[in-house]
């Protein structure tokens, strides 16, 4: 026959530990709650502000890039027609000759 956890036993000692052991585990489990509850919104506020940062990072980097695109483009279709006058230029001067 087994004894049930909350009976008492015979042996003091295996009743003590066995009432130290179910406190123990009520005040982990307490432990546990209140650290959830209460570091869960920091993490998060925390965590929304690391993202809100990179956001705005991101952001910058995006918006430089993108200017950084357009001036390459304006330069390359500069290029563009200064080769196509020397090209030209070349093939007057060869034609001449």
């Amino acid at each position: 026959m087994t004894t049930p956890p909350d009976a008492p036993s015979r042996d003091p000692l295996a009743d003590a530990l066995r009432k130290l052991d179910a406190a123990l585990s009520r005040l982990e489990a307490a432990a546990i709650r209140r650290l959830e509850s209460e570091d869960s919104p920091d993490d998060r506020d925390t965590e929304l502000s690391l993202m809100t940062e990179d956001r705005a990072r991101l952001a910058a980097a995006l918006d430089a890039a993108s200017a950084r695109l357009a001036q390459v483009e304006a330069n390359s279709g500069e290029v563009g027609q200064r080769l196509d006058r020397a090209i030209a230029a070349v093939a007057g001067v060869l034609e001449r000759h």
